[in-house]
């Protein structure tokens, strides 16, 4: 038997027609109508952390809403770029899974079948270099190994990842003394300027090189650096929420006590892990 009921709709299709009402220059909403590509790239950049927080914590049911979130900010701009005659969401979809197709020769045809994941990821890496210098050259602009480093990452991510493409032209050292050696140089500036009553611009410049030193000595030991920062940030979250908590079970606040006795209920919290 044949099945003649409708077929469903596709999602898609009914997120591009919400998208499209609420743009909608008469009777869209006001703030959805205001905004550019400019004003909800913050708002990108805010969904997708709160992707990597559901993420990290476990909730399927949770991701999915943070997913379609960020889906939308997709459809978002795709519908702003629309209205000015530019591109739509199909063009994106395509655009993506034709440079797939090209990024990935061996499974769709034209490359090797056998590569291991190293073999690819520096496959991977000479496409994008030669996607890079065809967008320099096709704006004009002299190549660089570090085109495409997004200014707007986190700073621990885009210290990485400039380190990573210096390295891969070998601008790096090859093992770990002078690394280590580097944060113990860049220590002593920040604390020459300390010295000297440096203003804070001085400061700030030198304790940014400190950090950038660190962060090499993380990609150096195979460590991802803003992972490890996070992983620190939740370490010290826990730890002083557990002297909060040991404080009130004495019925004592932070602003009751001395540093001393915040760094006994410290210390026990750091020994219970």
């Amino acid at each position: 038997m044949t099945d003649t009921s409708p077929k469903e709709r596709p999602a898609i299709d009914d997120l591009l027609e919400v998208m499209a009402r609420l743009r909608d220059p008469e009777n869209g909403c006001p703030w959805d109508r205001e905004q550019t590509f400019s004003t909800i790239a913050p708002y990108t950049i805010e969904e997708a952390y709160e992707v990597a927080d559901a993420i990290e914590t476990g909730d399927v049911d949770q991701l999915e809403d943070e997913l379609g979130d960020l889906l939308f900010q997709v459809v978002f701009y795709a519908q702003i770029s629309v209205e000015a005659g530019g591109f739509d969401f199909d063009g994106v979809a395509r655009r993506i899974a034709a440079k797939m197709r090209d990024r990935h020769p061996h499974v769709f045809g034209g490359g090797e079948n056998e590569r291991t994941s190293v073999s690819q990821t520096i496959a991977w890496e000479e496409q994008k270099a030669t996607e890079r210098a065809a967008r320099a050259a096709k704006s004009g602009r002299k190549p660089s190994a570090l085109d495409g480093v997004a200014l707007a990452l986190p700073a621990l991510m885009r210290a990485q990842k400039l380190q990573k493409r210096a390295a891969r032209e070998g601008f790096d050292w090859e093992n770990l003394p002078p690394v280590i050696a580097k944060i113990h140089e860049e220590l002593e500036e920040v604390e020459a300027e300390i010295s000297a009553g440096s203003g804070q611009d001085r400061l700030q410049d030198e304790a940014g090189d400190l950090l950038f030193a660190c962060v090499n000595l993380a990609r150096h030991l195979g460590i991802d650096a803003e992972m490890a920062l996070r992983d620190a940030n939740a370490k010290f979250d826990r730890r002083f929420r557990a002297v909060e908590d040991g404080l009130r079970r004495k019925g004592k606040s932070l602003a009751e006590v001395d540093l001393d006795e915040m760094e006994t209920h410290w210390t026990a919290a750091k020994a219970k892990e």
